[in-house]
């Protein structure tokens, strides 16, 4: 059997982690694995798959060691750099960054979703934003049973989507929180935030990515285009309000969906529970629906608290929480790369 190298670029921040982890967990038909960062990282070492690795700083000439494939996780400016380098030299990229993602010559892939449109690359592929990821594996399966009209779409995201910097505020924040005040008290947190305009623990932040001229924020935007974008559903009415809530990891997802066709509730519940990447956990009677606690360290997307909107004619309400550093990130990749590798050594 053949074979493949792979570059990690990113390797030190936690999506690139948590992608040497899921990396580990599979048992992939790579030979040869490369980790590329920043120069601030050049020359750290890391344990991979019980063997030691230099981390190499990325530069122009990276590529020339003949990469299969290669996975980005280190910004937009650095994918909008080396992506077309490594691609020039026969590597296919996957990458994480929202550089590429709406772009109309390169596929926007969750697997579980719309695997068909890898065949169409030209050598990159976009991972969705986490948020969106997680909030499509639970809508594909609806819309092509119900027809989806129109999403609301209200997110409670986790401090590890907006890097080590973001996990650090919340520690600090924990770390000194004042046990000798009352709750009414504000606690005004007498650290240096590293990454929030605000102190995150005991706070919400509807403020993820930078505002735009039309009042709403990227992470917003990012959502509903990309939304509409996988779906293939361009004039899809959507609106989103994200919240960056004092939890470490796994976002939460509020999603309110309104359809062109009526539906069962169960047909519809049933649909979801034989539907791929997805466990339904809804059981009002025994208090079962989803938690951050349940998607952590996984991969699949959990969904609850799955009811009747009665204020339209066809709506549903559900609750939709993922692991954002693995499905929503890293698992998703892997994934992709699993598909590539598929074309290559037929599955």
């Amino acid at each position: 059997m053949k074979k493949f190298k792979l570059a990690i670029v990113g390797a030190t921040g936690l999506v690139g982690q948590t992608i040497l982890k899921v990396l580990e967990e599979k048992k992939l038909p790579i030979s040869d694995y490369s980790f590329f960062a920043s120069s601030r990282s050049k020359g750290k070492k890391i344990c991979f798959l019980e063997k030691t690795y230099i981390i190499q700083e990325l530069t122009e000439a990276s590529f020339n060691e003949g990469f299969d494939f290669a996975i980005f996780s280190a910004g937009g400016n650095v994918a909008k750099k080396y992506a077309p380098i490594a691609v020039s030299k026969g590597c296919t990229v996957i990458d994480n960054s929202s550089y590429f993602r709406m772009d109309s010559n390169v596929p926007l892939i969750v697997p579980e979703v719309n695997a068909e449109e890898i065949k169409h690359h030209h050598g990159i592929i976009a991972n969705p934003n986490c948020s969106t990821i997680q909030a499509v594996v639970s809508l594909k399966p609806l819309d092509e049973a119900y027809e989806i009209k129109r999403i609301v779409y209200s997110t409670y995201q986790a401090v590890s989507g907006s890097g080590y910097k973001g996990v650090l505020d919340l520690q600090n924040g924990i770390y000194h929180y004042d046990n000798s005040k009352s709750i009414l008290e504000n606690q005004d947190g007498n650290y240096a935030l590293q990454k929030f305009s605000f102190p995150i623990f005991s706070n919400c932040l509807p403020h993820i990515d930078i505002f735009l001229e039309n009042g709403y924020t990227k992470e917003e935007e990012k959502m509903i285009q990309e939304t509409r974008k996988i779906l293939k559903k361009p004039n899809l009415k959507i609106t989103a309000t994200t919240v960056r809530v004092p939890i470490f990891n796994c976002h939460s997802e509020a999603i309110n969906v309104e359809f062109e066709k009526d539906f069962d509730l169960e047909d519809l519940k049933n649909k979801l529970k034989n539907s791929n990447g997805i466990m339904v956990k809804d059981c009002i009677e025994k208090e079962i629906y989803p938690t951050v606690l349940d998607a952590n360290n996984q991969d699949k997307v959990l969904v609850g608290r799955i009811r009747r909107d009665f204020s339209v004619p066809n709506g549903i309400n559900l609750w939709v929480v993922a692991d954002n550093l693995r499905k929503g990130a890293a698992s998703n990749a892997v994934q992709i790369l699993e598909k590539l590798l598929c074309v290559k050594i037929p599955c």
